[in-house]
C-alpha cells in the first residue's frame, strides 16, 4: 500500500507563487510515476505535471509549461510542484497521484489541496 499526503495550497494573488508538496509513504518502490492533477468547480480533473520515478523525466500540460515545475527529493518520497505566475484560472483542488508498476493509469491519490488565486 502507498499513501499520499498533499499539502501547500492556499489563497494567493495573481502573479504569486506557491509550492505544493506530496509526501509518499508505504510501499513507495511500487510507484513508477508521480503526478499532479487539478479539478476546478464544474470541470473534470485534468493532468498538470508528472515525473518518472526512475529517470526523473518530467511531463507538463501545455497550459503550465514555463510556469510550473515538478521535482522530487533525493529519497524519491516527496514530490513538489512549484507554481509561479499563478493566474485566477489556476484555482482548483490539486491532487497528487501515483502510478504503480504495471498499472496503465494513476491509481493512488492524495486527499487534495485547495489553491485559490485572486485577481
Amino acid at each position: 500500500q502507498v499513501q499520499l499526503v498533499d499539502s501547500g495550497g492556499g489563497l494567493v494573488q495573481a502573479g504569486d507563487s506557491l509550492r505544493l508538496s506530496c509526501q509518499a509513504s508505504g510501499s513507495t518502490f511500487r510507484i513508477n510515476r508521480m503526478g499532479w492533477f487539478r479539478q476546478a468547480p464544474g470541470k473534470e480533473r485534468e493532468f498538470v505535471a508528472s515525473i518518472d520515478s526512475s529517470t526523473g523525466s518530467t511531463y507538463y500540460a501545455d497550459f503550465v509549461k514555463g510556469r510550473f515545475a515538478i521535482s522530487r527529493d533525493n529519497a524519491k518520497t516527496t514530490v513538489y510542484l512549484q507554481m509561479n505566475s499563478l493566474r485566477p484560472d489556476d484555482s482548483a483542488v490539486y491532487y497528487c497521484a501515483g502510478r504503480r508498476n504495471g498499472s496503465p493509469q494513476y491509481d493512488t491519490w492524495g486527499q487534495g489541496t485547495q489553491v485559490t488565486v485572486s485577481s
